[in-house]
């Protein structure tokens, strides 16, 4: 069985990490470079991170990123994970994203969030009072939706976000609780969870969603991706070595006594052979109800984090 004829979908999240000591340059270029591999591997969607003043991550604009990446792939689903909402007006977030839809027809999704994605003097930089922002974000939802809709007014006259694309971009929400599943599911759109980077209980969020949902121009059923951390190896003493190396220590999941690093588990991130990584992401899918996860990989350098991604497919390609 290939990972393209496979129950469960794999895509990407890639948050442009710099690692290696290398420059912001260097990291871009990676990100086209996974992009490709995740392409050729059979992966399902490939998304991209937004951050502010972040020195190790660097992508603070994913609509600018996804255009350069659309250029050098041919079928991978191209997205944000997200756009930061509260920092932007919607009349600008639906045109970006009609562009691109136009650019690259049936192959972008349009994924938004509502944290800050970064300090609070990176984030009143951006766009001034982001708390009042955040209150603003169920209007700011709904203006996006409506102008994916070609029904958005402002002050009465009709306002339409061009270009007017022949396939619309797909609509996510992303989120790490409760609140942002209750958004999605009263908009109708796709929800993408981030147990990576989350504390809340994955199988609670994800039912309140499909409980919650409301049919709409973007589905009639609700739809769930579960992003997850995964660093695979040929060996589990060599995977956790990695995860330790890269720095990847999700809060919760790893302790340190000394010199020796404990055993990395939970389900933030999946460590271990590819064999095994499969098998817990195959329980998750049961657990969790959703049959797509997007998979976070930083790794130690590029050349491994690559090697994870291959590792991951080949728990598919040996059955």
């Amino acid at each position: 069985m290939s990972l393209n004829d496979r129950p469960l979908r794999l895509g990407v999240l890639d948050l442009v990490p710099v690692l290696e000591e290398r420059d912001d340059a260097a990291a871009l270029e990676q990100a086209a470079t996974l992009a490709r591999t995740a392409e050729r591997l059979g992966f399902s969607r490939y998304w991209v991170a937004e951050h502010h003043a972040m020195p190790n991550l660097a992508c603070p604009a994913p609509e600018v990123l996804l255009a350069h990446v659309g250029a050098r792939t041919e079928r991978i689903r191209i997205g944000s994970g997200a756009l930061l909402l509260p920092h932007y007006e919607p009349l600008k977030v639906a045109e970006s994203f009609r562009l691109l839809a136009a650019l690259y027809p049936g192959r972008v999704d349009l994924g938004l969030g509502r944290a800050p994605g970064g300090d609070a003097h990176a984030s009143m930089a951006l766009s001034g009072n982001y708390l009042e922002n955040v209150r603003r974000y169920p209007d700011k939802l709904r203006a996006v939706a409506e102008l994916l809709q070609d029904r958005y007014a402002f002050e009465g006259e009709s306002v339409v976000a061009r270009p007017r694309p022949a396939v619309p971009p797909e609509l996510w929400l992303l989120g790490t609780n409760r609140k942002s599943a209750e958004f999605a599911a009263r908009f109708g759109t796709g929800y993408a969870f981030g147990q990576f980077m989350s504390d809340a209980d994955g199988e609670e969020t994800l039912k309140a969603y499909r409980d919650a949902f409301v049919s709409s121009a973007f589905g009639s059923v609700p739809r769930a991706i579960v992003a997850i951390g995964v660093l695979c190896a040929e060996t589990e003493e060599e995977a956790q070595r990695l995860a330790t190396d890269s720095g990847m220590l999700f809060r919760g999941e790893t302790t340190l006594s000394g010199k020796e690093a404990a055993p990395i588990s939970g389900d933030r991130l999946l460590v271990g052979t590819p064999e095994k990584v499969r098998g817990r992401l195959e329980q998750l899918s049961r657990r969790f109800g959703v049959d797509e996860f997007l998979i976070v990989t930083m790794g130690p350098d590029y050349d491994r984090r690559l090697r994870s991604f291959e590792q991951l497919v080949r728990a598919w390609d040996a059955v």
